[in-house]
């Protein structure tokens, strides 16, 4: 299908939909002013069995808890295309891809280097296929490879001051139209479906992270630091069990109370049934 008028180069114009989805945006325009903030635990076992046995063949090319997060998260928005909305520009667009991104340290150290990984699904995919992509990507940015939207702002960073908060003006009015040059935005996580922030490999626990009024991004997903909780079994005896915290920051004028309720029974599910993400993104899910 061709690309209509209204349309963007990453999204398609939403013109059929609600009265309250249409004026919204107009009297809220700013992304940062409509989050909507949702904290959920989610207890490992099943995902904690699923790792052993899927990394006892080749340990050395191991699965983790991040890829099933992403894996997760990437058909959650593939079977939930609300999720794969964004407003800009005061206008609703449907995204073209579904797609994931976050940031990759090169070093844990203070003074280590930060990269940009960027992931654009298919609806084929599965663990593996995500897998075996977030392993090259991480691979890459863990050498001396760059990023191509970190390699352009290494070079608008040598541009003298004035110009340089210039450029910052013209980049604003080209994100707000849409025409920013693609390899500037190429792994730019806010250009996303979803950005991830793997908080529990830095020590932190999940919480609130806001959305940004720059890009396109509608969904910000913290993944916090396991650790051991007491949960309640059906006769009411208490079991200590691995968990991990999520903050899943939101842009509440692209969907309805409801309609995220069941998007996150959705990621609930398949992170509760980690066996799920082995068939195709695409493929629907009982919840």
């Amino acid at each position: 299908m061709g690309k209509k008028l209204g349309d963007r180069k990453d999204g398609v114009y939403l013109k059929k939909i609600s009265s309250m989805h249409t004026i919204m945006p107009l009297i809220f325009p700013n992304r940062c002013d409509n989050e909507a903030f949702i904290s959920e635990c989610v207890d490992l076992t099943n995902i904690n069995a699923y790792l052993a046995k899927k990394n006892a063949d080749d340990p050395a090319y191991a699965y983790n808890l991040f890829q099933i997060m992403v894996t997760a998260l990437l058909k959650t928005i593939t079977l939930r295309p609300k999720m794969n909305r964004f407003i800009a520009n005061k206008s609703m667009y449907l995204r073209n891809e579904v797609s994931a991104s976050f940031t990759v340290k090169k070093l844990f150290d203070d003074n280590g280097a930060e990269a940009l990984a960027r992931i654009a699904s298919k609806g084929t995919d599965t663990i593996d296929t995500i897998h075996d992509e977030i392993y090259r990507q991480v691979s890459f940015c863990r050498s001396e490879g760059k990023d191509s939207s970190t390699a352009t702002m290494d070079i608008v960073q040598k541009l003298p001051r004035p110009v340089l908060k210039a450029v910052g003006a013209i980049f604003r009015f080209l994100d707000r139209h849409g025409w920013m040059p693609a390899s500037f935005i190429a792994t730019d996580p806010y250009y996303s479906s979803a950005v991830l922030s793997n908080l529990g490999s830095i020590g932190l626990h999940a919480g609130y992270h806001h959305l940004t009024n720059w890009g396109t991004c509608s969904v910000f997903c913290a993944v916090g630091q396991i650790k051991k909780r007491p949960f309640y079994n059906e006769d009411g005896s208490v079991e200590m069990k691995e968990s991990i915290d999520l903050g899943l920051t939101i842009d509440e004028r692209v969907a309805d109370g409801y309609y995220y309720s069941r998007t996150v029974k959705l990621l609930r599910t398949l992170l509760e049934n980690p066996e799920l993400l082995e068939r195709p993104l695409s493929e629907e899910v009982e919840f």
